[in-house]
């Protein structure tokens, strides 16, 4: 397998831009897969919200604001499918070894660690996927370096706009982006864009996605209603997701960063059209450092508009891989 390792650049434009948090790639250039972990510091508090009709995902109902467990020690994005989830298990071992986790009455540490995955398998060689192994090397790798973005770590074999198969869509990938709101308050994205729908620039152009026979694109919507229409099924192309997370330093509680993963998903349909569609499986978490007190409601604004930034930066960093042409080919 050929790997690489977490780059880094003066300028910190992305999630680690967020003291304590550290992310770490860990990509498989052959297998045209990877996964992604997002190590959080100590007293993280964590929501997540689910928009998608094909979800994979790993201890999301933890999340929900009435559980018992308040903290998340770690999040795992990955490629592989669901079988991609077993990345989680290698973040938990590293955690584990590094006395790292929530300590039970009985005296045992259990690392909690979130994980989504998206559908990668039609891209490079879908027999080999994120394993244990990957999950904890990515771990190892992890540091507050600017995160690399484009086909690396979980969006290594992504795709978008793949109704026609990898001859017709544009490469995905991973994308981050950073706004500071004021009186230090910063909030990030880090996107994995696997989506079955378009990428739209700013002004509503479509920036990647379908492409007809002559490499323009084309429009998913349009030709998702003429398949429908003529009772051809999209289905066998249409394995698509759109995974990720917003993190900031304000001190939120559960419900909060509940309502800030709701409100990502904004950004998400500012981008993707369309998105959350029953062959998506749309999941954004929400993480806390809870270092400077803020609003939620700027928090989630701010947290919508980096998403889309993010979910631009993506496919913009993205490289030819696995048959399927980057933006820029």
């Amino acid at each position: 397998m050929r790997m690489m390792k977490n780059g880094h650049n003066s300028m910190n434009n992305s999630l680690t831009a967020i003291n304590g948090i550290r992310v770490g790639h860990m990509t498989d250039l052959d297998a045209a897969t990877g996964c992604t972990v997002v190590l959080c510091p100590p007293n993280t508090v964590a929501g997540v919200d689910v928009r998608g009709g094909a979800p994979g995902t790993r201890e999301t109902s933890l999340l929900d604001p009435v559980r018992n467990v308040q903290h998340i020690h770690a999040l795992m994005l990955a490629g592989g499918s669901a079988f991609g989830l077993a990345a989680a298990s290698g973040v938990m071992q590293y955690l584990e070894e590094k006395g790292i986790g929530y300590l039970t009455r009985t005296g045992h540490l259990v690392p909690i660690v979130p994980a989504a995955i998206v559908f990668d398998l039609a891209v490079g060689d879908g027999q080999r996927r994120p394993d244990h192994q990957m999950g904890y090397e990515a771990c190892v790798l992890a540091s507050s370096d600017p995160v690399p973005q484009g086909s690396v770590g979980a969006g290594t074999g992504c795709r978008v706009g793949a109704l026609r198969g990898n001859e017709f869509a544009t490469k995905g990938g991973i994308g981050s982006a950073v706004i500071e709101i004021g009186r230090g308050v910063i909030v990030a994205a880090l996107v994995v864009v696997n989506a079955v729908g378009d990428i739209l620039a700013e002004n509503g152009s479509i920036l990647a996605g379908l492409r007809d026979d002559n490499g323009a694109f084309i429009g998913v919507l349009p030709t998702l209603r003429d398949l429908i229409n003529n009772q051809l099924s999209p289905l066998d192309e249409a394995t698509n997701t759109v995974i990720g997370v917003v993190a900031t330093n304000a001190k939120l509680t559960k419900v909060e960063t509940t309502k800030v993963a709701q409100m990502a998903h904004d950004g998400l349909a500012r981008a993707v059209r369309p998105a959350h569609t029953m062959f998506d499986g749309d999941t954004f978490f929400a993480i806390a450092t809870g270092e400077i007190v803020s609003d939620v409601n700027l928090v989630g604004a701010y947290g919508a508009e980096v998403v889309s930034q993010a979910i631009r930066n993506a496919v913009l960093q993205a490289t030819t891989l696995g048959g399927v042409r980057a933006v820029q080919d």
